[in-house]
């Protein structure tokens, strides 16, 4: 059977493994072998959607581990990847579970939380894509409130007094418009109407005038009062072992239909009103069915779960007593990604088709001691390097938003004008190297420790210096980190 013109775009619309390792490599140095295995696991996906539907229930995702320490690159090769494609991204630690029947969280709430996520963002989407027309109704809302119709102008012909005294307070009966008494009680004469027709006329004139002038800006100071809906919720305290987020109760949609709207007046400024009434008019236009059910199938197409710390649950120790055992951890995880329905408050998610990105550092255990199920669901095992001398000044110059780049950024706010020459940069990557191989090594991460020490006076000084150009030479670094270097224990500086 031949695909539809809109499944065949899928595959040539998606990145190819070779371009996602090229974006990769904009952000990330190093770690080819991790980038090349997720960009093909993230190409699979898309070649999927190309299959015949019985055949694209079948095809699994093939989930990776990552074996590296820590700072090597393994949660943001994730998150870039994520946001390369505009997938529903969620990074959990397997650490922070625990299995049923012990007060902790209960696995399925990643899926939760990843499905809430994708809500938010497909909402986001949307209110951006009806922003130009809630943008018009709002100002049609300040525009009632600046410049009201007069009600004999909106229908005269049923200006008869209401039973409700309030939908009366602007009723004068014995107002004029145009000199011409409009009784109540009367049907209005043809000279009437075109009278009334033409003050209608120059009150749109005048409003449309209001509105160009509403648009420049010139009312953003002026005060407005506007009702703003509210909700009173009740307190509920509820007493659960394993937490509220197991009930899986949404007591706000519960209590939306019991419970009245009310408004509260607020007095603000045109420019924070626009805010509130754009926001409000754009809740109105925005299908939250159309939402959910976008935001459900991208989790279960697109979804990505980057589990780290998985080593932490590694074992298959013998269990005795009422503890929490790493393998009771790893069974309640095994259903989620081999495949399952968790239900959240948004309905039903499946979870046959999320990625999972397994990371740790493994160097007390192996992945060889997950249960075998677990093994058997984590077909990609890869193994990040550890960062040398060269990665680091690399690291420091070559990422579109490198170290270099930002620190400076920091200072030009000042209005200082700050050079990092190459040696400086030499020194500042050799000695990252030497603090990691004689101290603990934590990879990247101790580019940063290194770059606030060595920026720490400049910084505090900044507002102040009279001269507004800084040269960071190697000298320099040297005489910022001159104790650091000295001393032998240099945890005790930089951690």
């Amino acid at each position: 059977m031949e695909k539809n013109t809109d499944e065949t775009k899928v595959l040539a619309n998606a990145l190819t493994p070779r371009q996602i390792v090229e974006e990769l490599d904009k952000y990330i140095i190093g770690q080819f072998e991790a980038k090349r295995s997720v960009a093909i696991a993230l190409r699979n996906r898309a070649r999927r959607q190309m299959l015949e539907d019985d055949m694209q229930d079948e095809v699994a995702p093939k989930n990776i581990i990552m074996i590296g320490s820590t700072g090597v690159g393994k949660t943001e090769i994730a998150r870039r990847l994520a946001r390369l494609v505009d997938a529903p991204f969620i990074k959990v630690e397997a650490s922070k579970y625990t299995e049923i029947g012990y007060v902790g969280r209960d696995v399925e709430s990643m899926i939760r939380d990843l499905t809430e996520i994708s809500v938010s963002r497909v909402k986001s989407e949307q209110t951006v894509a009806v922003e130009e027309k809630a943008l018009e109704a709002a100002e049609e809302r300040l525009l009632d409130n600046l410049f009201p119709m007069p009600r004999a102008l909106k229908n005269p012909r049923n200006n008869k007094p209401s039973d409700d005294p309030e939908a009366n307070e602007d009723i004068d009966e014995d107002e004029d418009i145009d000199e011409i008494e409009i009784p109540f009680d009367l049907e209005l004469t043809e000279e009437q109407d075109e009278a009334l027709e033409k003050q209608r006329e120059r009150h749109l004139k005048t409003r449309d005038k209001l509105r160009q002038r509403l648009k420049n800006g010139e009312f953003e100071e002026k005060e407005v009062d506007i009702n703003m809906k509210t909700r009173s919720m009740p307190f509920v305290e509820i007493f659960s072992p394993g937490g509220i987020e197991e009930m899986d109760i949404n007591f706000k949609d519960m209590f939306s239909n019991i419970l009245p709207n009310q408004t509260k007046k607020r007095r603000v400024p045109v420019s924070e009103a626009r805010q509130i009434l754009v926001q409000e008019e754009a809740e109105k236009l925005i299908d939250m069915d159309a939402v959910i059910s976008d935001a459900i199938e991208r989790v279960e197409n697109s979804g990505i779960v980057f589990l780290d710390e998985i080593d932490k649950i590694a074992g298959r120790e013998s269990r005795q007593g009422p503890d929490v055992s790493r393998e009771g951890v790893q069974r309640d995880i095994l259903p989620i990604i081999e495949g399952s329905t968790v239900a959240t408050k948004y309905g039903s998610v499946r979870t046959h088709h999320v990625l999972f990105i397994a990371a740790g550092a493994f160097h007390v255990s192996n992945p060889s001691d997950l249960i075998p199920e677990l093994q058997g669901r984590f077909p990609i095992r890869v193994e990040l390097k550890s960062l040398n001398k060269s990665d680091f000044k690399s690291i420091l110059t070559e990422p579109k938003n490198a170290l270099v780049k930002q620190y400076t950024a920091l200072l030009h706010t000042e209005g200082i004008e700050a050079t990092i020459t190459d040696d400086a940069i030499d020194e500042i990557a050799a000695l990252a190297f030497q603090v990691n191989e004689s101290v603990e090594d934590i990879g990247a991460r101790r580019l940063h420790t290194i770059m606030e020490k060595l920026f720490e006076n400049l910084f505090f000084d900044a507002p102040d210096l009279e001269e507004k150009s800084v040269t960071v030479d190697a000298d320099y670094v040297r005489g910022e980190l001159a104790e650091i270097v000295k001393d032998q224990d240099l945890s005790r500086y930089i951690l």
